[in-house]
């Protein structure tokens, strides 16, 4: 099953642009996904498993670097791109 997510990372820091970079470039680095960014968020289209695989591990990652951090997910199933 295809998958949209739209993701927002929110570091509760003054110097937050590094870990919204760190984040965007990381999920980049992932083969099968397509992955859109604007100034509000990262949009990733894949196959669920694959997707959710990525989410656990790059949030883990960033929860890991940041003392505190939110994100904000949300998921369209079998959801419209410009693949088709």
């Amino acid at each position: 099953m295809k998958v949209a997510v739209d993701l927002s990372l929110y570091p509760l820091d003054a110097d937050f642009i590094p870990p919204i970079k760190d984040v965007i470039e990381r999920i980049n680095a992932h083969d099968g996904i397509e992955v859109w960014t604007n100034a509000m968020s990262t949009q990733i289209f894949g196959e669920f498993e694959q997707v959710m695989d990525i989410l656990k591990r790059e949030i883990g990652t960033t929860f890991d670097a940041l003392p505190k951090a939110v994100f904000t997910i949300r998921i369209l199933n079998n959801p419209v791109t410009s693949n088709g």
